[in-house]
């Protein structure tokens, strides 16, 4: 049976390198290209699932939990993120990734599930392996150096079957601020950080796992991350268009697969964090910049979000704000959002065109990493 899995997830992991190389899903190619399921795909699914399509969980160990496995089972959920204690090593990492994948999943939801984690380098990483250096680093370092540790990242990550990294980091690094202070950010200047980190991510795509550039409208400034305070980014609109965007455009224009939305106010468009106000997810990254990919919240159990209300009032919030994907890092947490949307779903309360428009969105990414042909499940 493990062997059987390990067989099928490698096919399925060939396919997708072969037809992303090939230019099925690379950066440069529009998303929309090539072999996609059927327009009416997410118009079939149940009211659960539509929702499930917006779910992405994580878990404590290197074992699957039952409850997890139960919500795959039914489509409830649509993606995994792993952390440092999923993946104890490179064999137990294939066992649990495997596991997940050889779920079996209901119709038209039998594509490969999204398993992701933040491969970034420096000291944001989860796997051992590439990328050996920081993106500070490869900024500096150039283009075609950034290019090939994102060749190398997405081998690293390919081999144990995670198919979406959350990286690279978007965002101006600023002195003084805490991206700057830890080497995430691949340079001071909006032309540095996009000349470095959209070749890393189009190496990514190209190796078959899809790219996510981070935090939208851009965390360069913030003095401490999200995870552990509120921050407040007290930037004019024109600069936040004029500098902290300009990377995002730049990964944008090059059909960057996903944008993280970040969970720090901007109070030049919002009183809410960036990943709760429409004004941003939709109105920013949507409409001003045309953003046609899947967006994602940044994590929904930090610092920043319990102050906003906890994930289940800020998972009400993204879906309300325009985001595709809400990020949960506890099944429990997970569930609880699940079950608020969908009775709102069901009510009305929550329009059903909206969760198809997402669902499409995120059945499209899920299908181009299958290699256009289906997997998983």
């Amino acid at each position: 049976m493990a062997a059987a899995t390990a067989k099928r997830r490698r096919r399925v992991a060939a396919a997708a390198v072969c037809g992303l190389a090939a230019g099925a899903f690379a950066l440069g190619v529009t998303l929309g290209d090539g072999a996609e399921p059927a327009p009416s795909a997410a118009s079939r699914l149940t009211a659960s699932q539509l929702v499930g399509q917006r779910i992405v969980l994580g878990f404590s160990s290197a074992r699957l939990p039952a409850s997890v496995a139960r919500m795959i089972r039914a489509g409830r959920v649509t993606g995994v993120v792993l952390f440092s204690q999923n993946l104890p090593s490179r064999a137990a990492g294939r066992r649990l990734i495997d596991r997940l994948q050889a779920i079996r999943r209901p119709a038209g939801l039998r594509d490969p599930l999204l398993v992701m984690t933040d491969q970034e380098g420096g000291l944001v990483k989860r796997l051992a392996g590439a990328p050996g250096v920081s993106a500070r680093q490869m900024g500096e370092r150039g283009a075609a150096f950034s290019r090939e540790q994102g060749s190398r990242t997405a081998r690293n990550l390919a081999d144990v079957g995670v198919n979406v990294d959350l990286a690279p980091v978007l965002d101006v690094a600023r002195p003084g601020g805490t991206i700057a202070a830890t080497d995430r950010g691949f340079g001071s200047t909006a032309g540095r950080v996009a000349a470095a980190a959209v070749p890393f991510a189009a190496s990514l795509q190209a190796g078959g796992v899809a790219a996510t550039g981070k935090h939208f409208p851009g965390l360069g400034s913030a003095r401490l991350n999200t995870d552990d305070a509120v921050q407040r980014i007290p930037l004019s609109k024109r600069t936040l268009r004029r500098v902290d965007e300009a990377p995002y455009r730049s990964f944008i224009a090059e059909s960057g697969a996903m944008v993280m939305l970040s969970t720090a106010i901007y109070p030049a468009f919002s009183a809410k964090p960036a990943a709760f106000a429409r004004s941003i997810a939709t109105g920013e990254l949507r409409s001003r910049l045309g953003f046609e990919g899947v967006s994602i919240t940044d994590a929904l159990g930090t610092v920043a979000v319990r102050s906003f209300g906890g994930p289940v009032r800020s998972g009400l919030a993204a879906v309300r704000a325009g985001v595709d994907l809400l990020l949960f890092t506890e099944p429990g947490e997970a569930a609880r959002a699940q079950r608020a949307l969908l009775l709102r779903l069901r009510s009305g309360a929550l329009p059903r065109a909206a969760f198809e428009e997402a669902a499409g969105r995120v059945l499209r990414l899920r299908h181009r990493l299958a290699g256009g042909g289906g997997g998983g499940g």
